[in-house]
């Protein structure tokens, strides 16, 4: 199937990003709603890229995640917009889980200002953020460190993590898949990220609009095991009534205002 050199544009704008809004694509190059839709329809129907709700993503694998340097670009400024909302969630003086991931990192971010928080973390770089904060007591789990992100994983994580119960249990996860269960890619993070969902009074879960209807080859836990769920975008009629049948509170952030 052939297309066309704005399709081809479209297209490279979207690998660079991970995932974009339809409304962003339209807004980019200036074309209408209706026009931006058909252009991602040819694309999907080459298989070049795939739907979610609100916009459109690269086609990946259910075994592979992106590279970490897609991951930090793609949804940053959503990414942020969750952050925000996350950070006045929690109170000073909490205790907290903080997984891999970089929505966990962008919270780590707005946490610099808090006091008295105390941090349980296997991801290096939610260390080393929090670090400028001297009002937070910062936990290192011990394991083997993959290179690609710096998260800490594997067994001595995963003794490490069962020692502590917290308060809050932030994690992030790659996918929620379509039947409410949430997935990710490496079994060594999914069971770290498993012991955090028992040790914690609250979980959680911090997933952008492109998360929604995601599929990866690992099963984490069920939604089920969310108290509450912070995202970007109102999740689809089927999400939502996902997440009234099993408990889970939703949190949507407001986008940020564009300086006129």
């Amino acid at each position: 199937m052939s297309i066309n050199p704005r399709q081809l544009a479209i297209l490279q704008a979207v690998r660079e990003q991970g995932s974009v809004k339809t409304e962003a694509l339209a807004e980019q190059f200036g074309m209408t709603l209706q026009t931006t839709r058909r252009d991602i329809q040819r694309l999907t129907e080459a298989a070049m890229l795939e739907r979610f709700h609100g916009g459109v993503r690269v086609v990946d694998s259910s075994s592979r995640n992106m590279a970490y340097a897609e991951r930090q670009r793609a949804q940053a400024q959503d990414k942020q917009n969750i952050a925000k909302q996350v950070a006045l969630a929690i109170p000073d003086g909490a205790s907290l889980f903080m997984n891999i991931g970089t929505t966990v990192e962008a919270v780590a971010n707005e946490l610099l200002q808090h006091k008295g928080l105390r941090v349980v973390t296997n991801n290096l770089h939610v260390a080393r953020i929090l670090a400028a904060n001297p009002q937070c007591e910062v936990v290192v789990a011990g394991g083997t460190v993959r290179h690609e992100d710096l998260g800490v994983v594997g067994e001595a994580a995963l003794a490490f993590i069962r020692q502590f119960r917290v308060d809050i249990g932030l994690i992030g996860i790659s996918g929620l898949d379509t039947d409410g269960t949430l997935r990710d890619y490496d079994m060594r993070e999914v069971m770290v990220a498993r012991a955090i969902v028992e040790q914690s009074s609250q979980v959680w879960l911090v997933a952008d609009h492109s998360k929604f209807g995601r599929a990866a080859m690992i099963e984490m836990a069920p939604l089920k095991a969310v108290h509450t769920l912070f995202t970007d975008l109102p999740p689809d009629a089927r999400f939502e009534q996902m997440m009234r049948e099993q408990g889970v509170r939703c949190i949507v952030a407001p986008a940020t205002k564009q300086a006129a």
